[in-house]
């Protein structure tokens, strides 16, 4: 399962509405019942109970919850320690830049023409 997928269910779970998580997550309603529908075909069972009157997690959608935060907080962590660290060496601009204008000499880097 990818980052986006099991952030999608969790968010789900959550809010026990599709349309509150992907208001949250700030993607269509429609991605996320896509998503859910195809992890439920990846895993083989169902997750959320269709048959219910309200959104409700099934006990394997429970169990499977449970995995999927555990592996968003892994992946939380894991970005955490490669992230940069502050400090360093700063770089310096490699480019001509302009020298300041000064009353009464000639521009620098301008030769004067010859006649």
């Amino acid at each position: 399962m990818d980052h986006a997928a099991l952030k999608q269910f969790v968010a789900a779970a959550r809010y026990l509405h599709f349309a509150h998580a992907a208001r949250a997550l700030g993607i269509p309603r429609s991605t996320v019942v896509a998503t859910i529908r195809s992890m439920e075909a990846q895993l083989g069972y169902e997750l959320f109970d269709s048959a219910a009157s309200s959104t409700r997690l099934t006990p394997q959608g429970e169990a499977f919850l449970v995995e999927a935060e555990r592996q968003l907080a892994t992946s939380a962590r894991a970005a955490a320690a490669a992230a940069a660290k502050p400090g360093g060496k700063a770089k310096a601009s490699k480019g001509k830049g302009r020298a300041p204008a000064v009353k009464g000499e000639k521009k620098p880097g301008r030769a004067r023409q010859g006649r």
